[in-house]
């Protein structure tokens, strides 16, 4: 089967170490189904793994992709969760918590297996390909939210650096169960954009924001990390998911001391956190943003638009 793999380390150059060639089929094994892939999506994950971070030489060459959707043995159309041992499905109680791609081969591939437990079903009313955006990205966004954060309808929420998936998600997401979301970008036509999804505010980059938020969605790091610390109300919550720009800023200690600000990190979302979120587009009519679709031969550019950073939303991969 056809397959994007890390087929060597390349730290500067991550694209380098890509290879789309033949690999084997998944192995058979119990309480595993294999599933094929009618859809797949791009994570700044598939970047890292590229660089070596989370993986060692021994495991190549690895499958990338921890994000897909598709169809079951039986015939059913289901969604993947891409967390592994969590709750040992499939794999026993003592396996610590791995992602698709990490310790088992991932998602950008014609066929992929996966826990039976880790199938959810998907809603008609969803494609393949808004399904298969929402497993890492608008998961992790979703949680960090309605689960993290514990937002409600009317709160604030500032999201760091539009345009990227998560960021996208939070805009989407937050516009539409009521809260007031402010976004920041440097770039004019990425505030532009997320204002149309729903954004109430776009600002550049560190501007000061019309009001101190309630919550911030933090997956940036380094360059935001400082403007989020003033931004957040005392007692509010920085929720933190990534650090795409580096991961040691400066702490601001006295700040967050001083304000009392939580900060809490979220690394996507459970099973019954999935479900839900596909429960709640398919009622509300939200959709994830396709920023665009790539076959899994050309998936390399695909992943060298979103090491650009030239995406609005998800990179869709169809085998």
């Amino acid at each position: 089967m056809l397959a994007a793999t890390v087929a060597r380390f390349s730290p500067e150059r991550p694209l380098d170490g890509l290879e789309v060639t033949d690999r084997p089929e998944p192995t058979a094994r119990e309480h595993w189904t294999t599933v094929e892939v009618r859809a797949a999506s791009l994570n700044h994950h598939d970047l890292w793994s590229l660089r070596g971070v989370g993986l060692r030489a021994e495991q190549l060459p690895m499958i990338l992709g921890t994000d897909a959707a598709g169809v079951a043995p039986d015939g059913s159309e289901v969604v993947l969760h891409g967390v592994i041992g969590a709750d040992g499905h499939g794999v026993g109680p003592r396996e610590h918590r791995s992602l698709l791609s990490e310790r088992y081969p991932g998602t950008l591939a014609e066929r992929v297996a996966v826990p039976t437990a880790n199938l959810v079903p998907k809603p008609a009313e969803l494609t393949f390909a808004e399904a298969a955006c929402l497993p890492t990205a608008w998961l992790t966004a979703y949680r960090m939210l309605f689960g993290a954060a514990a937002l409600r309808p009317g709160d604030r929420v500032l999201v760091q650096g539009a345009g990227g998936g998560v960021a996208t998600a939070a805009t989407v997401l937050g516009a539409a169960a009521g809260l007031e979301v402010t976004v920041t970008s440097r770039d004019e036509s990425r505030r532009a954009r997320a204002l149309e999804l729903g954004a109430a505010h776009a600002v550049a980059t560190g501007e000061r924001l019309p009001a101190r938020v309630d919550a911030v969605v933090e997956s940036v790091g380094e360059a935001t990390w400082a403007h989020s610390v003033r931004s957040v109300r005392p007692g509010g919550v920085i929720v933190v998911c990534g650090a795409t720009s580096g991961d040691a800023p400066p702490a601001e200690l006295t700040r967050v001391f001083f304000s009392e600000i939580r900060v809490q990190g979220v690394t996507m979302g459970s099973r019954d956190d999935l479900a839900a979120l596909l429960r709640f587009c398919a009622r509300t009519g939200v959709r994830p943003v396709v920023d665009s679709e790539v076959s899994l031969a050309d998936v390399g550019t695909g992943l060298a638009r979103m090491a650009a950073g030239e995406q609005t939303g998800k990179i869709v991969v169809v085998p």
